[in-house]
């Protein structure tokens, strides 16, 4: 048996001091008695919560999901252990057909037990809106197809697409009677509020980087924005890099939001790099000063690392440390149906030691120590 002593344990809304957590590879007891047979790691005053998870990822260290190649997942998830983050979906890019099934292919043989786990993929694109393209290659854009991803539907956990394009309801409705647990996700779409609202009744149940390529919140008009903020069913996830959209916005969201707000990266390969020239989708970014855009100015997803996304929020909003650890663990794992997120009895022992400013001292995936 192991043993995590001198820890302040982060649980459901509350911090446990003067406890012990332990472990093997699963989580055995949050408890105040100590076996004298276990093997002691002293947090040393530290804060132990359930590894991050991270819902939309498409890169770091060098590679990405679209590489389709098994050392682009391996560098992948093991750069990722230090950001705290335990498990992750790959998240692919409007690219060329062929290229989209290599890389599903990829992630569905990848069998690598190191590093982050891969819980699925979240697949963006190819069914949005062209309109509100983004960084995404409108070149492919495609009306949504279901042969296309059928063989993979297995890995996909979530599917980021624009309800108001033809064929987006039969798309939906068939999903939704055949495969229930995945998570549909408005994005990179241009309805209006009334076409959103519609759309959560067909099975769309989230809703992509939030404010991030769709219509602005406007008072005569609250598209997607005030769709999703008007629902208290549909959750959705933002990208805390201070760049993506204004701190004020934290504290509002939180509040209207509460559980159903998550904290996402949408890093590309440029993660936990330095500054300069990448590509993206087939397309160069330029990543400067923290911001990673496209030549003609688009913001192209981020580098943004889990640990300074919980940093920056709780810089901005009036939240509990507790809750805001919810954001990156609990509340994503149960949006994907998973037994991780949390430190109780025999869940998965993924966990994270952090200091005060959020620096990873220690990551664990499957109760091993994997970085720190």
């Amino acid at each position: 048996m192991k043993a995590i002593i001198n820890a302040k344990i982060i649980t459901e809304g509350e911090i446990l001091e003067g406890y012990n957590l332990l472990y093997m590879k699963e989580i055995i007891a949050i408890s105040k008695e100590l076996p004298i047979w276990s093997e002691v790691i002293d947090a040393k005053g530290a804060y132990l919560s359930a590894g991050f998870i991270d819902l939309h990822i498409h890169g770091s260290n060098g590679s990405d999901v679209m590489d389709a190649t098994p050392k682009a997942l391996e560098t992948i998830s093991a750069s990722l252990l230090q950001t705290g983050t335990t498990s992750f979906l790959a998240t692919t890019m409007t690219m060329a057909q062929e290229d989209i099934l290599l890389a599903l292919e990829n992630i569905k043989s990848y069998n690598s037990k190191e590093g982050a786990k891969i819980a699925g993929v979240h697949l963006e694109g190819p069914f949005i809106n062209s309109k509100k393209h983004g960084a995404q290659n409108p070149l492919y854009i495609q009306k949504p197809n279901i042969e296309l991803i059928k063989p993979y539907m297995n890995i996909i956990k979530m599917i980021t697409l624009a309800p108001e394009v033809e064929g987006a309801k039969e798309f939906i409705d068939y999903l939704k009677q055949k495969y229930p647990k995945t998570v549909l996700s408005i994005g990179h779409s241009d309805a209006s509020y009334e076409q959103t609202k519609e759309s959560f009744k067909w099975g769309i149940s989230h809703s992509t980087h939030l404010f991030n390529a769709m219509n602005p919140l406007h008072h005569r008009e609250p598209g997607i924005v005030g769709a999703v903020l008007d629902s208290d069913e549909v959750s959705c996830e933002i990208i805390a890099d201070l760049i993506h959209m204004h701190p004020m916005f934290f504290n509002l969201l939180y509040k209207l939001k509460e559980d159903r707000l998550l904290l996402v990266t949408d890093a590309m390969r440029a993660g936990c790099m330095r500054c300069g020239s990448y590509d993206l989708g087939g397309q160069e970014v330029i990543v400067k000063d923290g911001e990673a855009r496209l030549s003609d100015g688009t913001l192209a997803g981020s580098v943004l690392k889990l640990n300074d996304a919980l940093r920056n929020f709780y810089k901005y909003a009036d939240i509990s440390l507790p809750n805001l650890i919810d954001m990156v663990t609990r509340v994503p794992a149960q949006k994907l149906g998973l037994k991780i997120g949390e430190l109780k009895e025999d869940y998965v022992a993924d966990m994270v030691i952090f200091d005060k400013d959020f620096n990873i001292l220690k990551t664990f995936v499957n109760g091993e120590v994997k970085f720190g």
